[in-house]
């Protein structure tokens, strides 16, 4: 059963935030699902954990057109902004903190910059090994992690701006959690090389290489398999 304390109207605490998240987010997705390396999901059932307002699966559906995509997260607007623009994709949204319904349903899974948020890691990768076909794999981006050099002034940066509170971990600490879930876990570099704007935010980057850095350098691409 959901929470309904651990539910938001929105993941930031000024609700224009969730609308400019997903569009400067945009081509750091584009590049998420040219770097993985499946290219056919039509027969697959998607889960986007941490949904939001819904634009990563339907970039991901028009880029690599898919059976099935079920968005979960625990932004209750967010969740509605997402299901009103579904339109004739397969897509299905749900504003819950509960996975089990969905046990053995998903092929492959996504998160973006979602898991360094929520309280119970554990708990979490043990739900998604659950959901997981066997087989099947979850790929989970995150850069805010301990070890990366912006992080304390970006800890409390985001921790002012998101109703959810921030989590201070190190990568090793994701390898952990997904490892003792049964997840076979491997990493790379995000490697995101395209253009960035060079008006980006001076609170979260101070120079323009760190903004050039972080998604090529610190920003982490997790794949985590569920082996038969």
């Amino acid at each position: 059963m959901t929470n309904a304390a651990s539910i938001y109207a929105t993941w930031h605490t000024e609700p224009q935030g969730d609308i400019a998240m997903a569009e400067s987010h945009s081509p750091y997705w584009r590049h998420f699902i040219e770097t993985i390396p499946e290219r056919d999901f039509s027969s697959k059932t998607i889960l986007d954990f941490g949904c939001n307002r819904g634009g990563f699966l339907r970039l991901l559906y028009g880029m690599r057109p898919f059976r099935r995509g079920i968005g979960i997260d625990i932004a209750s607007e967010s969740v509605a902004a997402a299901a009103s623009a579904t339109g004739n994709m397969p897509l299905q949204f749900h504003v819950t903190t509960d996975l089990s319904p969905f046990a053995d349903s998903f092929d492959v899974a996504f998160s973006y910059e979602v898991v360094y948020l929520l309280p119970e890691l554990k708990r979490h990768a043990e739900q998604m090994f659950a959901v997981m076909r066997d087989g099947g794999v979850y790929y989970a981006v995150t850069g805010c992690h301990n070890e990366m050099p912006l992080w304390p002034k970006w800890q409390e940066l985001i921790g002012n701006n998101s109703n959810a509170p921030v989590q201070d971990r190190s990568p090793q600490d994701y390898i952990d959690a997904f490892s003792a879930a049964g997840f076979d876990v491997s990493v790379k570099r995000f490697g995101y090389d395209g253009f960035v704007r060079a008006t980006k935010d001076r609170k979260y980057y101070p120079s323009i290489l760190d903004a050039l850095s972080y998604p090529a350098e610190y920003k982490l691409l997790f794949r985590l398999e569920k082996r038969v």
